[in-house]
């Protein structure tokens, strides 16, 4: 005789019961306190939420950071795809680079974002400081992804004088894919953090940042939690469309790859 199998919870299930937590623990939070100025209950913020939607500031300044997260990871992915790939194939280069990625890497946010406003306007100060934190794990996924291919396939490909193209296509780009995407994924959400951390001090126009610290020099915190929701729930949708679309453009490289390498050979 089996035994009964045991329900199993599904990760979505899982995924609600954390947020549903969190929440019974915010409001038990927010009753103790027994103050909306310090810690607003959740009910209180989704209020807040609802009626600042209503407003056309509100789109404005999603429309506003939407477009200087995607110039900074664009621009992120660009430099560090570049410097990565190179660093991953060249030795030397990867030991030029080796102290500039480390010094933007070890530098605080907040002191790039100081020092950008000195050099450049309040539009662009978010973007520089978020590309210079996000491209060096861009730069980092791509070098771990070209570095990680099998060295006895590249020799076997030297010794049969096998086209670079063809070892590019067919060896070295299917193996730094998932770092290259992982990398991606870790960047994006990077520069929704940067990007709105840099619209707080330089309060450019339309931007989630700049109303964030209106509201708190309002003392409106249940709209400061609001627009902070705001950014966490633009930041994982965009982190889901991104895993779609990187599963997507993972299936088309493997059906183009092979024509390309092909065509490379002739």
């Amino acid at each position: 005789m089996q035994a009964s199998a045991r329900p199993s919870w599904t990760p979505l299930a899982w995924r609600l019961l954390g947020i549903a937590c969190f929440l019974v623990a915010w409001q038990a939070a927010s009753s103790i306190v027994k103050s909306e100025l310090i810690l607003p209950g959740p009910p209180i913020v989704l209020k807040a939420l609802a009626n600042l939607s209503t407003t056309a500031k509100f789109w404005s300044a999603v429309s506003g950071s939407l477009a200087r997260v995607l110039e900074s990871f664009i621009i992120s992915i660009a430099i560090g795809l570049l410097s990565g790939f190179i660093s991953g194939i060249s030795q030397p280069a990867k030991a030029f680079l080796s102290p500039f990625i480390t010094g933007v890497r070890a530098t605080p946010v907040l002191a790039l974002i100081l020092l950008a406003m000195f050099w450049f306007p309040s539009s662009q100060v978010p973007v520089f400081s978020a590309v210079l934190m996000a491209f060096p794990v861009m730069h980092t996924s791509a070098e771990a992804g070209i570095r990680s291919v099998d060295q006895n396939l590249l020799q076997m490909s030297r010794l049969f004088h096998v086209p670079k193209r063809v070892m590019l296509w067919r060896l070295r780009v299917p193996s730094a894919l998932p770092y290259i995407l992982s990398g991606a994924k870790n960047a994006l959400g990077l520069c929704w953090k940067v990007v709105v951390a840099g619209e707080v001090l330089s309060q450019p126009r339309m931007a989630l940042g700049s109303a964030m610290q209106e509201s708190r020099l309002m003392l409106e915190t249940a709209d400061v939690f609001a627009w902070a929701l705001v950014t966490i729930l633009l930041c994982g949708l965009s982190e889901y469309l991104f895993g779609l679309l990187s599963a997507r453009a993972n299936l088309v490289y493997l059906s183009v790859a092979p024509q390309v390498s092909r065509q490379s050979s002739i």
